[in-house]
């Protein structure tokens, strides 16, 4: 009997472990069913590039974090992040107005931990920073995140609420030589609680978000292309994750929701121009196209405008784009069905770092 391309890309996942950590002290690599409670770092044996122990300093300063929420209004785009790379934690918060197509940015930089805090368990714990420009919560209860902003625009507190029975994409792979990053994702979210922006409350029951939880020894060099949409269609609630050039060792992080119901996918490709939008003076127009070998995923973006950001500081290095955009063409869920995309608002992002 013969099977469709879009059953041949199944990926199949296992039970997720308890700690993302084995007793021998090497991590679980895989998709899996659901949440890892703990990363359990103090267990994680970790050798350098020659087969030695690596020193406690490498252990501490090689392991890196973020936490990313995104929230799709029907008249604003809201990104909120928190990373701690260990010299520095950054983060930020943007209001993207739709209809004007305005962004305005608030920002954090704090050296060496001081005034920020991040969880190392994908299902408890707090991330939080704080400073004159305001401050960013995340709160994870039970695997539950909710999400706490108080800056000059935006003020909420706010619930990010999965379909019943919707499972998050969850994934370990290997890093590098010898690292290992821990992957997890859930878009097509619906949002509880309040949202205030410019001192006006915002209307709830047609907001959607999505979150992204990612840590381990990643590259000290590495980049990433991202697409991201959290949409409502004909058929319900739509989430897509797309990404390449950080989680292709083994397994990739690519997936697709259809009113919760998860469907992982295979690899995918971004072809853009890195520079054309900054040798135009702007980046209104840029054009993505965002493709699968297996043509399970034929998208093209094109951008409204983008929250970037570089930064050189010798050892450290950031270039970051977050395009804000719409999307067209088509996603084959893993059953077989065809869902058109027809300007759909989302993001995409191109990110090198050197930490």
């Amino acid at each position: 009997m013969g099977i469709s391309q879009a059953q041949a890309a199944m990926i199949k996942t296992v039970i997720a472990p308890e700690e993302i950590i084995n007793s021998r002290g090497k991590p679980i690599f895989g998709h899996f069913d659901g949440p890892v409670s703990s990363l359990a770092l103090d267990k994680f044996k970790y050798f350098n590039e020659m087969d030695r122990q690596a020193s406690n300093l490498a252990r501490y300063f090689h392991y890196k974090q973020f936490q990313f929420v995104s929230i799709v209004t029907p008249h604003f785009i809201i990104g909120v992040a928190i990373a701690d790379i260990r010299y520095v934690g950054s983060a930020f918060c943007y209001l993207f107005d739709i209809k004007k197509n305005r962004l305005v940015e608030t920002s954090w930089l704090k050296p060496l931990g001081l005034g920020y805090s991040l969880t190392p368990s994908p299902m408890e714990g707090t991330a939080k920073i704080s400073g004159g420009k305001g401050a960013v919560v995340f709160n994870l209860h039970e695997g539950i995140w909710s999400l706490s902003i108080n800056t000059s625009t935006i003020h909420a507190e706010l619930t990010l609420s999965p379909p019943v029975l919707s499972l998050p994409m969850v994934m370990c792979n290997p890093t590098g030589y010898s690292g290992w990053t821990y992957t997890q994702k859930h878009n097509g979210l619906t949002l509880k609680g309040q949202l205030t922006v410019n001192d006006e409350p915002q209307p709830l029951n047609r907001a959607l978000a999505s979150y992204d939880f990612s840590a381990g020894y990643m590259r000290r060099e590495t980049s990433w292309r991202w697409a991201c949409i959290n949409a409502h269609s004909d058929e319900g609630i739509i989430g897509l994750n797309l990404a390449a050039g950080v989680n292709e060792t083994g397994c990739n992080e690519n997936v697709f929701w259809v009113n919760g119901e998860r469907h992982l996918l295979g690899p995918v490709h971004f072809d853009f121009g890195r520079l054309r939008g900054e040798a135009q003076g702007g980046t209104q127009g840029e054009s993505w196209r965002i493709y699968s070998g297996n043509g399970q995923v034929e998208l093209t973006f094109s951008s409204l405008n983008c929250r970037q950001e570089k930064l050189n500081l010798l050892l450290l290095k950031s270039n970051f784009r977050q395009y804000i955009g719409y999307y067209s063409g088509y996603i084959i869920d893993n059953s077989g069905v065809k869902h058109i995309l027809n300007n759909v608002l989302g993001l995409t992002e191109d990110h090198f770092a050197r930490w």
